[in-house]
């Protein structure tokens, strides 16, 4: 194993102090619980946005802590959920009167944990919507998850979300509005190579100097499909392919209905992608990827949706949500209308997003 560390056990911690010593002008950084504080926050008036999952996907998600995205983010151990104390002292520290939306990718512990943590700020007085993204196309249930696990659309909630806060969006259409994004949101992964844990020292799975996995997850779960190698084109028509024609997908997904004053099973569907939409793109890389290859991707893509009769009229390409040091990529699309694309365009200043400003 080469990896930039020092202790395997103290990797967290030390990119933390890193990342508040680099940002101190947008946020702060506490410990014993940790989490990760905007410089602003907490804002009088305004619903605060938390997120959080384990590390290893950085910029995600003290990365997008700033103005105009997160006020609060919780990382925990290298792929591993956040605790719920974790959650309570952030939502603790950033709410500002109006709530907090907490935006919470599909995978089990996060889940569990983000809900736990809702109960407990409740008991404090304060009022908490769990919105859940799960837009990976590639498994309608994988290992960590039940159902879809929660990718790259994480990325754009949490900016349009973010972008709504700071516009006087109340609690409950925000939390409308996250789970619209959800639901017009879809990814889809691939790797060339595995990922090592600094704490496990090892490949999470072995591939092959001549094969390619297909469908991968965020964590370094191995895909749905394993094949020999291909070109960047080839490999875009894949996961392109099953993003455009993917049907809608009806689950149940678990939210707090304030009226019942109780968690309530929601029924929701996926939008499918037609012609005639206009789409938010992000060709995502998983960590090692150059960006010169991204971009020979996004090529390829633009010219797929083009095909579609569809059009990508925004985009965001580069690493925004990596898997420590994996070479691949994920691509997801996000159905627009004029609400969500002025939401986007928005100002935002964090680490790891900025324009605007």
């Amino acid at each position: 194993m080469k990896k930039l560390i020092n202790d395997p056990e103290d990797v967290t911690r030390e990119q933390l102090e890193g990342l508040a010593l680099a940002h101190p002008d947008l946020l702060e950084v506490h410990f014993d619980p940790t989490f990760v504080k905007a410089r602003q926050a907490p804002e009088a008036g305004k619903v605060a946005i938390l997120s959080g999952g384990g590390s290893g996907h950085e910029p995600m998600h003290a990365g997008y802590v700033g103005r105009g995205m997160l006020d609060a983010a919780c990382p925990g151990q290298v792929f591993t959920s956040p605790t719920p104390d974790q959650m309570l002292e952030a939502g603790k520290a950033v709410a500002g009167g109006r709530g907090i939306l907490q935006i919470v990718k599909n995978y089990t512990g996060d889940v569990m944990n983000f809900q736990m943590a809702a109960d407990l700020l409740r008991e404090e007085g304060i009022a908490v919507r769990n919105i859940v993204i799960d837009d990976d196309v590639a498994v309608k249930d994988s290992t960590y998850t039940a159902g879809r696990r929660g990718t790259g659309t994480t990325v754009i909630a949490e900016k349009i979300c973010g972008a709504a806060a700071v516009a006087g969006y109340d609690l409950d259409r925000l939390a409308q509005l996250c789970r619209r994004v959800n639901l017009r949101g879809k990814s889809m992964g691939m790797a060339l190579t595995s990922c090592i844990v600094p704490q496990n020292g090892r490949p999470t799975f072995e591939i092959g100097e001549d094969e390619i996995e297909i469908g991968i997850g965020i964590h370094g779960e191995p895909g749905v499909e394993r094949i020999g190698i291909e070109t960047a084109d080839a490999i875009t028509e894949i996961l392109a392919g099953h993003i455009l024609d993917d049907g809608p997908y009806a689950r149940t997904l678990t939210e707090w209905d304030p009226d019942r004053d109780d968690w309530v099973e929601v029924e929701v569907v996926d939008e499918t992608l037609v012609k005639g939409d206009r789409l938010i793109a992000l060709v995502n890389g998983m960590g090692g990827t150059p960006l010169s290859e991204l971009y020979t991707v996004y090529a390829r893509l633009h010219a797929l949706v083009e095909a579609s009769g569809m059009s990508i009229v925004r985009r965001l390409i580069g690493p925004y949500m990596t898997s420590l040091e994996m070479q691949g990529i994920s691509i997801t699309l996000v159905k627009a209308d004029d609400e969500l694309l002025r939401l986007f365009d928005a100002p935002v200043h964090t680490a790891g997003l900025r324009w605007g400003c």
